[in-house]
């Protein structure tokens, strides 16, 4: 027997080899088939040879759930084409360049990754730059709020180690969020920096094709790296649902950033608001400026800088807010349907377990939702793979009996008892995987057989949820995506306990630079002088 376990895991680790080896084979395909399609097109010049690389998550230290390596769902070679809408194979940016794609990995945000996860997702993305190289540049797609068990600065870490493969000559073009961290290392490192100028982030692709065309110019030009890099830590940490670009004054602060990276001597400008829920001394808001003219480039960001540490005691919640208990009461007695409630404490989308069960406990308890004849009530939503095993198991229209939640985080409420009837069973969904409806009073809850955000009308739809007709529709969010916040006809922020609570007075807090605004209210002004960041090949 001890033999037959040998061979079988001797053969799993083979044949996880043999896949590695075939898709860092298919950049090299993907490579070489746009080598030769250039070269029948008769190009006289050599094109500029570009990698494509990325790891994105945002990841809660305040959360006890932990991220392993299939959360990414890791795109390889040619595939990671697909992921941008600007790289279709007759896209004039795909004509410009020999584009070797490598390895893009994206995760809903979560818990911390597990170091092993965050090794083995990086070192196959530097055997494939080793295997693959030289390059002109490099497109690094990151968001740039990874926290990872026992590392600090991930991205940093990362940038870093890409730097000891493809050498210091690589023109590295940055994209990322504007809730990511840029710590020195990282902007040592990077020659080129971006970031998205809304918040909700309308302008994700267009930031990614924006640090592409950044990437291009300067190396169709032979400008190469930029003359100056600026680079301005503030001392201030909000959350996202407090700095969102719909309302004042970020709305303003935002406005000013694509004036000042049009300016002539300048290439970019970025402001990044930084990641709240981690607790690590990159976790602040920063400006970087890149551009050749030095002093547009020093004086445009201390005036970004200026601008957002003056409007710092001006940001407010996106939405009305109120604890769960006014949030409910005030749904109910609402005669705007749908009424949405953002279950804020634990919010996938910003590193939240996700299934928290208070907020939905809270909710069940309440007289009003016991019956069918009580307000309509659509709950997005709780894991509960073994509730949905049982929904299955009973069908659409059987009754079914059984516990979802609290099995990540049970420090709120425990798992949360559903006794209902079930409505829906819909599978395949990526990050659900099967969702189905228990229908319990007048509530409607989704339970997942694995996390999944609820930001598309679609998503309900699909699971015969008409949330435009609903009373009252609770989702587990901060601000309210696009789609959900035009469907509103009124919406509250409710102040629930979870990974990602909004209240960040009561985060445990140990590692950040103090003095923190808001945590440090009457601190003294900091210095928002710009401090030139070395270019990376003088490192």
């Amino acid at each position: 027997m001890k033999h037959a376990s040998f061979l079988l895991i001797l053969s799993c680790i083979l044949i996880a080899a043999v896949f590695f080896s075939f898709q860092q084979n298919k950049s090299f395909i993907a490579a070489k088939q746009t080598e030769k399609l250039q070269s029948e097109k008769g190009h006289a010049k050599a094109l500029p040879r570009i990698a494509i690389a990325g790891l994105g998550i945002e990841s809660s230290t305040f959360s006890p759930a932990l991220t392993h390596e299939e959360a990414f769902h890791a795109r390889y070679g040619a595939a990671i084409f697909a992921y941008y809408p600007f790289f279709t194979t007759d896209s004039p940016l795909r004509q410009r360049a020999v584009w070797i794609p490598t390895l893009l990995g994206k995760s809903l945000p979560g818990g911390a990754v597990t170091r092993e996860a965050y090794e083995s997702l990086v070192q196959k993305t530097l055997d494939s730059l080793q295997k693959n190289g030289p390059y002109d540049g490099l497109f690094l797609d990151i968001h740039g709020a990874m926290s990872v068990v026992g590392l600090d600065d991930p991205e940093g870490d990362f940038i870093s180690r890409i730097r000891k493969v493809i050498g210091i000559k690589t023109l590295i073009s940055t994209s990322m969020d504007l809730h990511g961290n840029v710590s020195w290392r990282l902007a040592q490192n990077t020659d080129l920096i971006t970031c998205y100028r809304m918040a909700p982030h309308e302008d994700a692709m267009e930031t990614k094709q924006r640090a592409v065309e950044n990437l291009l110019k300067r190396l169709e030009s032979g400008k190469g790296k930029p003359t100056y890099k600026a680079w301005i830590p503030i001392p201030v940490l909000l959350p996202g649902e407090k700095t969102s670009t719909r309302i004042e004054p970020a709305k303003t602060i935002y406005k000013a950033v694509a004036p000042a990276a049009s300016q002539e001597g300048i290439i970019d400008a970025a402001i990044w608001v930084g990641y709240a829920w981690a607790d690590e001394p990159r976790n602040h808001a920063v400006v970087m400026v890149t551009g050749d003219d030095k002093d547009k480039v020093t004086h445009t960001a201390e005036q970004l800088a200026k601008s957002f540490w003056d409007a710092r005691s001006g940001f407010a919640f996106v939405a009305p807010t109120g604890s769960l208990k006014e949030s409910l009461d005030k749904a109910v007695k609402s005669p705007k349907h749908p009424f949405f409630i953002s279950d804020s404490g634990d919010n996938p989308t910003a590193g939240g377990a996700g299934d928290v069960t208070w907020t939905l406990q809270e909710i069940l308890k309440r007289p009003a939702f016991k019956t069918e004849k009580g307000p309509s009530l659509i709950y997005a939503s709780i894991p509960g793979p073994e509730l949905v095993k049982k929904a299955i198991e009973a069908g659409v229209g059987g009754k079914v009996d059984g516990y979802a939640g609290a099995v990540v985080d049970a420090r709120y409420a425990p798992p949360v008892h559903l006794v209902g009837t079930v409505t829906a069973i819909e599978r395949g969904d990526v990050n659900a995987e099967v969702e189905v409806v228990v229908k319990v009073g007048s509530v409607s809850v989704i339970v997942t057989q694995k996390r999944k955000p609820y930001h598309k009308e679609i998503d309900f739809t699909r699971l015969g949820l008409a949330p435009r007709q609903s009373d009252i529709v609770v989702v587990k969010i901060g601000y309210l995506e696009p789609e959900l916040y035009a469907m509103r006809a009124d919406w509250i922020l409710a102040l629930t306990p979870g990974g990602v609570d909004q209240n960040l007075e009561r985060l445990p807090y140990k590692r950040i630079q103090r003095p923190m605004f808001p945590l440090d209210k009457n601190m003294k002004t900091p210095d928002l002088s710009a401090k030139l960041v070395p270019a990376s090949d003088k490192l």
